[in-house]
C-alpha cells in the first residue's frame, strides 16, 4: 500500500470509518431488536398495531435510527474505499458499489415503515377500511419490510466478500479480520438466499439467526475496534 497519495490522513479516515461501525451496530440492534422485535408479534396483526400505536413515538424513533444507520453505511462505503484502493482498486470500487446499493434499497424500503404509520395512524382516506383491514394491512407492510430487508442483505453480503478479501490481501489490516468479514458475508449471503428459496424457512430461522448474527456481530465489532485503537499500519 505504498506510493499511493490521499487527500485525508489514513489514519483519521479509519478512525472515521470505526465510529461509523459502532453507530451502525448501535442503530441497527436498536431499530430492529429493540424496538420491531419487541413490537411485532408473528401471525397477530391486531396484537402488533396495538404494540405500535400504544409506543408510536418509540417506533419512529427505530425508523429515525434505520435513517442514521443509512447515512452511516454510505460513509463506510467511502472511507473503505479510499483505505482500500491501493489493493485492488477495482475491488475496492466494486466493494462501495454493493454497499451504496444495499442502502439504497434500505433507503426505499423504509417506506413501507411510514405506510405502516399512515395506515395506523388514522387517516382520512383510511376510513373505507375496517379496523382489522387496517391491521393486516399495516402486518403487510411490516412484512414487506422484512422481506425487503433481506433482499438488501444479498448486496450487503456480497459487499462483505469482496470487503473481507481486500481486507485479508492489505498487508496493513490483520488477515484475521479479513477472514472474520469473509464468514460473515457467506452468513448473509446463505440466510438470504434460504429465505427466497425455502418454504418452511421459519422452521429453521432461529438456527439461521445465529449463524448470521454471531459471526456478524464479532466480525463488524472488531472490524471498528481495529479501525478506532489498532489502526497504527496507516500513515498519518
Amino acid at each position: 500500500m505504498t506510493g499511493f497519495t490521499y487527500d485525508i490522513s489514513p489514519r483519521k479516515l479509519a478512525k472515521i470509518a470505526g465510529i461509523g461501525y459502532l453507530i451502525i451496530i448501535a442503530a441497527g440492534i436498536f431499530a430492529e431488536f429493540f424496538v420491531r422485535g419487541n413490537m411485532i408479534v408473528a401471525g397477530d396483526a391486531a396484537a402488533t398495531a396495538k404494540n405500535i400505536m400504544a409506543s408510536e413515538s418509540l417506533f419512529r424513533f427505530g425508523t429515525a435510527g434505520d435513517l442514521i444507520m443509512l447515512g452511516c453505511d454510505v460513509l463506510l462505503a467511502w472511507a473503505l474505499y479510499i483505505l482500500l484502493k491501493p489493493v485492488n482498486k477495482s475491488l475496492a470500487l466494486l466493494a462501495a458499489f454493493f454497499r451504496l446499493v444495499h442502502a439504497a434499497i434500505y433507503g426505499i424500503n423504509l417506506l413501507n415503515l411510514i405506510f405502516v404509520l399512515m395506515i395506523l395512524g388514522g387517516a382520512g382516506f383510511m376510513t373505507v377500511f375496517s379496523p382489522s383491514q387496517l391491521d393486516a394491512l399495516a402486518m403487510l407492510f411490516l412484512n414487506a419490510h422484512g422481506y425487503g430487508y433481506v433482499l438488501g442483505l444479498v448486496f450487503f453480503g456480497f459487499h462483505c466478500l469482496v470487503l473481507g478479501y481486500l481486507v485479508y490481501k492489505s498487508g496493513s489490516f490483520p488477515k484475521l479480520l479479513g477472514v472474520l468479514v469473509t464468514i460473515a458475508a457467506l452468513g448473509y449471503l446463505t440466510d438470504s438466499f434460504a429465505q427466497v428459496l425455502l418454504s418452511n424457512y421459519k422452521a429453521y430461522a432461529s438456527i439461521f439467526m445465529v449463524v448470521v448474527f454471531v459471526p456478524a456481530f464479532i466480525a463488524e465489532l472488531s472490524m471498528s475496534l481495529w479501525l478506532l485503537f489498532k489502526s497504527t499500519s496507516f500513515p498519518e
